[in-house]
């Protein structure tokens, strides 16, 4: 697992990129797909899941490392590469486990 840090933007938490193993879960769709994160932040992620999956879906996110799990809504969907989606975790935090969070990764 390698981690390199992002250029912050105007963003909540600084965005790191992670490539990491993940499962998703259709809370609001009966869908349920492997796939990965691409980059991550405390409030959220971007995922390419093995299937494409639709603005406004509700999923469970399985993290295979640290076998945490959290609620998330499907927020972006490129419309070039529809496979890369941008969710929004329903309550900030650090399901990817990372050892050494940037300093503005703090948890409510």
């Amino acid at each position: 697992m390698t981690s390199k840090p992002v250029v912050r933007e105007s963003r909540r938490s600084t965005r790191v990129r992670l490539k990491v193993a993940i499962e998703a879960h259709g809370l609001s769709e009966p869908v349920t797909c492997e796939g990965e994160t691409i980059v991550v932040n405390l409030h959220g992620a971007l995922i390419l899941p093995a299937v494409a999956l639709r603005v406004g879906t509700k999923i469970s996110i399985h993290v295979h490392l640290t076998d945490k799990r959290a609620t998330a809504e499907v927020v972006f969907v490129d419309p070039n590469q529809p496979r890369h989606c941008g969710i929004k975790l329903e309550k900030p935090q650090n399901i990817l486990g990372l050892s050494f969070p940037p300093d503005d990764w703090h948890e409510e």
